[in-house]
């Protein structure tokens, strides 16, 4: 059989609900606020078909620009060639979800600003790059119930 050319081809798991969460959606999906600027992760989800991505978009994280009723506009980047183009689609909300991307950086943001702050009031100075992890350290080894033990290549013995 030739393969298929249509716009869902070759998404039979990609689109499928997990085990045990079939049916349909919780409330809580569309109670989600959406604003201008907000990076989302777009997911497509197979129980509603209506405003559904690509599939090429599928795991792809992008930022809010627009917000209607139902959906909202996301910029998605897609390389194409020897470019990147910034992809505007429309997606309902039952397909995207905030991304976790930024929440590292927010939590580090806060964390700096509160150093600085302690550091102004005590009149020092303190990095606050991110550092490296360093080696792990050095420790000794107990022998005091285990005796060390000798290991030597055993010699090649030629079975004719």
């Amino acid at each position: 059989m030739p393969n298929t050319k249509g716009y869902r081809r070759g998404t039979r798991y990609m689109f499928s609900r997990d085990f045990r969460r079939k049916g349909p959606l919780p409330t809580s999906t569309y109670l989600k606020v959406f604003k201008v600027g907000d990076f989302v992760d777009v997911k497509g989800n197979g129980s509603v078909q209506r405003g559904m991505p690509h599939k090429f978009y599928h795991g792809r994280t992008g930022r809010v620009f627009n917000v209607t009723k139902r959906a909202v506009g996301v910029i998605v980047t897609k390389p194409i060639r020897n470019r990147i183009i910034n992809k505007r689609i429309n997606v309902r909300i039952e397909h995207v979800k905030h991304s976790k991307c930024r929440d590292d950086f927010l939590r580090r943001v806060k964390e700096n600003e509160r150093l600085k702050k302690e550091a102004k009031e005590k009149g020092i100075r303190v990095c606050l790059k991110r550092q490296p992890k360093g080696p792990r350290g050095g420790h000794f080894v107990s022998t005091k119930y285990v005796q060390p033990e000798e290991v030597q290549a055993i010699p090649y013995e030629f079975v004719a």
